[in-house]
């Protein structure tokens, strides 16, 4: 093993005060036209900034990075850049598809879900445009077809260093003089479950505690689930005899069972033939709701855009009864009311001038 003098090191979280563009940008230019050697240990982060390092590593031109420990997701991006790429013995590398959170769980009108769909349509076509980018970053780097990475991607998983090694993410396997073996801890298992990373099969910090028993049925668990569609090409799981059995309980899928919890053993449980049957149940019921909310989706919408053309067509009509009216001749009027029910025919001179005297004289009567 030899000794390493690392220029400076990237840990944690991409994107994070400890590993972050402006913190590698300040150390590349203090060693401009030098070599840069960089240690990388980190379970990934932002896409963002993992693309800005590699592109600021790529320019400055001569940068190896060394990884120890885990690195997966964005922390395996980062390195695109370097002009060398060693990594650990012990350590392990993961790539996989992005991922982007979608909605908080709640409730939605129709229009509301209907928004929520268009949302999560755009945001697919975006994932699937940042998958096809960093598959060719990789293919470029491993000398591959981009499908392959593409593949390799969604299958997801944790290479160990010869596996990255073969794949072509690293140049060669290297050990230094202060370099050790990654161990699962509590914080470590926690930062991993909140990003989405499975987790690797790695020794405990404590193999008896309670923490690393869950550990053990939770690795299994994910294991299975990437082995559930090469199910036919992989064998049978055989069933393990050590003494130091690790068990796991799982109570709501007991609930679906009807059992008061579900014992994993090594990642491993029996189900009888009815209990797989009421999980088919379960699962074909919760598929039957997806759709019936689709369907009543769909009605809402149709119902909606029967509404409104309705109203459309009422407001046509009223519209073309308007304009009928407008270009209709006007009434002929053919008497005047009298308001005080008087006669409406005109008086004469002389009726007028007789009427005028005996309204004179009537008035004078009334003086005293």
């Amino acid at each position: 093993m030899s000794k390493r003098n690392f220029t400076f090191h990237l840990k944690g979280y991409v994107g994070g005060w400890d590993f972050d563009r402006g913190l590698v940008d300040y150390m590349l230019s203090k060693n401009e036209g030098k070599e840069v050697c960089v240690l990388i240990d980190s379970l990934g982060g932002s896409l963002a900034t993992a693309l800005s390092i590699t592109a600021a590593f790529k320019n400055h031109g001569n940068v190896s990075v060394h990884y120890v420990g885990m690195n997966a997701s964005a922390a395996t991006i980062a390195s695109m850049g370097a002009k060398h790429i060693s990594i650990e013995s012990s350590a392990m590398y993961l790539v996989h598809k992005c991922s982007s959170g979608l909605f908080n769980v709640g409730s939605f009108n129709a229009d509301q879900l209907q928004d929520v769909i268009k949302e999560a349509k755009q945001m697919k076509s975006d994932l699937d445009k940042m998958d096809a980018n960093i598959a060719e970053l990789y293919a470029s780097r491993c000398k591959k077809k981009p499908e392959d990475l593409l593949a390799l991607m969604k299958k997801g998983g944790w290479l160990t260093a010869r596996e990255a090694l073969e794949w072509g993410f690293v140049d060669e396997i290297s050990d230094s003089e202060d370099a050790t073996a990654p161990v699962m801890t509590d914080a470590l298992a926690s930062a991993m479950a909140t990003a989405g990373i499975p987790l690797p099969n790695i020794p405990c910090e404590d193999k008896n505690s309670p923490f690393a028993k869950f550990l053990s049925a939770l690795t299994a668990l994910f294991t299975s689930r990437q082995a559930t569609a090469a199910v036919a090409e992989e064998p049978a799981p055989q069933p393990n005899t050590n003494p130091n059995t690790m068990k796991k309980t799982f109570a709501l899928i007991g609930q679906l069972l009807a059992l008061e919890a579900l014992t994993f053993t090594d990642g491993h449980c029996a189900l009888t033939e009815d209990q797989a049957d009421m999980l088919e149940a379960s699962l074909a019921a919760r598929d039957q709701k997806i759709k019936d909310t689709q369907a009543a989706l769909t009605k809402a919408q149709e119902d909606h855009a029967t509404a409104i053309k309705a109203k459309d067509d009422t407001i046509a009509d009223l519209q073309a009864q308007i304009e009928a009216l407008k270009k209709a001749p006007g009434a002929d009027t053919t008497h005047v009311v009298d308001d005080k029910g008087g006669s409406s025919t005109a008086k004469t001179d002389e009726e007028a001038y007789i009427e005028t005297i005996n309204s004179a004289r009537a008035l004078y009567d009334e003086l005293p």
